[in-house]
């Protein structure tokens, strides 16, 4: 699956989530961003620099914090996230 479709499925599924994602110009060369919770809202924030792959995984990394199993998605997308499933909060749908 081509990175800029897979992107739209993965900001489709933040936004099934209610978490918002966000483009902005970060500091370092090294940090692409991540999740973060701002006012008691979850919101993804990515460098707006960063190449289709590296956003693509940056919300991969951010999904697989949460419960995405009720989300309507493709098989692609589900077996990237669970790739990025890790330790941490998680927090059902």
């Amino acid at each position: 699956m081509k990175p800029e479709v897979m992107l739209e499925l993965l900001e489709g599924a933040c936004d099934q989530l209610g978490v918002k994602v966000t483009y902005e110009p970060l500091q370092g060369a090294t940090f692409r961003g991540g999740l973060c919770k701002v006012k008691g809202a979850f919101r993804v924030i990515v460098d707006k620099r960063a190449t289709h792959e590296e956003r693509v995984a940056t919300l991969a990394a951010a999904l697989g914090k949460f419960d995405t199993a009720e989300l309507a998605l493709p098989q692609p997308a589900r077996e990237l996230i669970a790739l990025h499933q890790g330790s941490g909060p998680r927090r059902a749908a």
